[in-house]
């Protein structure tokens, strides 16, 4: 699309202040203000797809709202021109791109709030600058040849990952890293090697991750090496959603998760039983929602005393569910609303019956609970964590609740978990339910 004279003036005089290679685009998009940075200097192997990136995160700009600059010249590392941007891109960047000055001007963008997006060779890049290989998440090591592999996704509600099917088949160069970015960030698809000749990590290949990283958030990942991703819809899709993610547009959980195995992985519903009337529908692509009630889809195969739940959970519109916990077995779902607690889901009721709160007990913190919550349409993931007789409830990684339990006729010590089909009008749709058994613990402390 042609720029109007208006915005082609104001693009060429970004292109003026940063020195671009090739003159920075402004989205129609932008009006909120949201802007990105792709940087795409290369102090090593040259990519020859960088050109098709930048076309393609431009385009993804006019269509997500945020505009879009572009340069290869690492003046543009100052304090003052970093604060005009949300996020960062670095573009199969390679070798060492930025002097000591520029470093530090990134570092100290990242810790107030900055966003960083990593593609491909941005792992290839400042192997001597510490803080840079933590926030990228790993170094690349070697290649294989280019050809197609399987990607398991591994969370589906982060916005990068979220519209792809479980696994997702692609051709692309297939990094392997110096070491395993698992433990520090949180991974999102991993390679499954075997589909694929010459990765070397044993089996566990992380390829796309996220995280907090000394106050900025981060997303990288190793596709983008062919001129031919740019054009793939799953991978600008995939792209967009950790552009996303990193200029706070969209809200995930990405803290490390490790030690979690699967309740309801979305293909079996073995160990869980209907219970009251209504329905959940499991759907081809592993969403399980709900349908009529008031009723209730709890595990029966057995109770838990102290864990850590997380579930994926997506609401159509103005809709009401909940996570129940607590409870002892019983094939009437009013037993779980009289004898455990209920994480409610549903936005616009009073605070002590909306989303986070424990419904009738205790409101979440809402302040924190709206800036963690993801709109109707898109996923978000909760973390309910029982510990005696305290629960503590995450939104999309930021704790929003603190409840302990004294009503001597409930405990939290043992019982059922469920999750609750509430009426005919409302839909709420849930995702990758899995738990992870903790230590019993004698005090209720942090």
């Amino acid at each position: 699309m042609r720029p109007t004279t208006r915005t082609a003036t104001a693009v060429a005089g970004a292109a003026i202040l940063l020195g671009c290679v090739s003159g920075p685009a402004a989205s129609q998009g932008g009006d909120d203000g949201k802007r990105v940075l792709v940087f795409s200097k290369t102090a090593g192997f040259r990519h020859d797809s960088i050109p098709e990136g930048i076309a393609a995160v431009r385009q993804l700009g006019e269509t997500n709202g945020f505009t879009v600059d572009a340069t290869e010249d690492a003046g543009a590392f100052t304090s003052g021109n970093l604060r005009r941007y949300d996020a960062v891109v670095f573009l199969s960047t390679t070798g060492d791109v930025l002097d000591a000055a520029q470093q530090t001007a990134f570092e100290g963008y990242i810790r107030h709030g900055g966003g960083y997006v990593g593609i491909h060779a941005a792992a290839d890049t400042e192997y001597d600058w510490a803080f840079y290989g933590g926030l990228a998440g790993a170094y690349f090591q070697s290649h294989p040849a280019i050809q197609p592999a399987t990607v398991t996704v591994e969370d589906r509600a982060h916005p990068a990952t979220a519209g792809l099917a479980r696994t997702w088949n692609r051709t692309d160069e297939w990094y392997n890293y110096r070491s395993n970015p698992r433990e520090k960030a949180h991974v999102l698809a991993s390679l499954d090697e075997s589909s694929y000749t010459g990765g070397t990590m044993n089996g566990d290949h992380p390829i796309a991750w996220c995280q907090n990283y000394q106050g900025g958030r981060a997303f990288y990942t190793g596709g983008g090496h062919t001129k031919e991703s740019y054009a793939d819809p799953l991978f600008r899709q995939h792209l967009a959603g950790g552009i996303r993610y990193a200029i706070g547009d969209a809200q995930a959980d990405c803290r490390p998760e490790n030690g979690y195995r699967p309740l309801f992985d979305g293909t079996s519903l073995d160990g869980w039983q209907q219970a009251g009337p209504g329905s959940f529908t499991l759907s081809d692509d592993g969403t399980l929602t709900s349908s009529g009630g008031m009723g209730m889809l709890w595990y029966a195969a057995s109770g838990f005393t102290s864990y850590s739940l997380k579930l994926d959970w997506k609401m159509a519109g103005d809709d009401n569910s909940g996570v129940f916990v607590g409870f002892p077995p019983s094939d009437d779902p009013w037993s779980a609303v009289n004898n455990g607690y209920e994480i409610q889901i549903d936005a616009t009721d009073v605070p002590e019956k909306t989303t986070g709160s424990v419904y009738g007990f205790r409101s979440a913190d809402l302040k924190k609970r709206d800036r963690a919550l993801n709109p109707p349409g898109e996923w978000n993931t909760y973390e309910i964590r029982v510990e005696g007789e305290r629960l503590r409830v995450w939104l999309n990684g930021v704790k929003i609740n603190d409840f302990t339990n004294t009503d001597p006729a409930r405990s939290l010590r043992d019982g059922h978990i469920g999750i609750q089909n509430h009426g005919a009008d409302d839909q709420v749709s849930f995702r990758n339910v899995r738990i992870k058994e903790l230590p019993v613990k004698t005090s209720q402390g942090d």
